[in-house]
């Protein structure tokens, strides 16, 4: 079992823990369309996918927005950023803040993602919601870089991953 902290409480991730060299489950989240958005295994480019708790906070649209501007010059790169939110909510958040160069998606109906990808918070008052977490993803559907962020209020480190996209070129 994995863990993370939540303002220095440990909280436990519950579901299939994946690491650097397994292979991405494929598994599908909601898009802001209502729509399936599959994401994991192989595809014609790189994945970078982000979970989060909520759109709906500050360090969660930080780092959406992060995402959303260092991916706009990288088209080897599909980024979907994943939280509990619903559909409208997180379409709202993209329309207000801009988000054109990423796909948001939810995990809200049966949380297969953060299931799948081992990122389900178990404890506390975030039971039910996602870690923040990074995993990249190369084209033949392997994570090449993993990091579940230690403490969820802070940010993930965006540098590791965009070397870890440009590496898996």
């Amino acid at each position: 079992m994995q863990t993370t902290m939540f303002k220095g409480s440990v909280v436990n991730l519950v579901g299939d823990a994946v690491g650097i060299g397994d292979k991405a489950p494929v598994v599908s989240a909601v898009g802001t369309d209502l729509k399936s958005v599959e994401i994991g295994g192989a595809k014609d480019k790189i994945q970078l996918i982000v979970t989060v708790p909520s759109l709906d906070t500050d360090t969660c649209a930080a780092e959406t927005r992060r995402f959303n501007e260092d991916v706009n010059n990288l088209d080897i790169c599909e980024t979907t950023v994943i939280s509990m939110d619903l559909p409208f909510a997180s379409e709202r958040f993209c329309t207000t803040s801009g988000i054109e160069n990423l796909t948001v998606a939810s995990d809200y109906l049966d949380k297969s993602v953060s299931k799948a990808y081992g990122v389900l918070m178990d404890d506390n008052k975030l039971k039910g919601l996602s870690a923040r977490a990074v995993f990249v993803v190369d084209r033949s559907g392997t994570i090449v870089y993993k990091e579940i962020v230690k403490e969820v209020t802070s940010e993930p480190n965006y540098e590791a991953a965009l070397d870890a996209i440009k590496e898996a070129r």
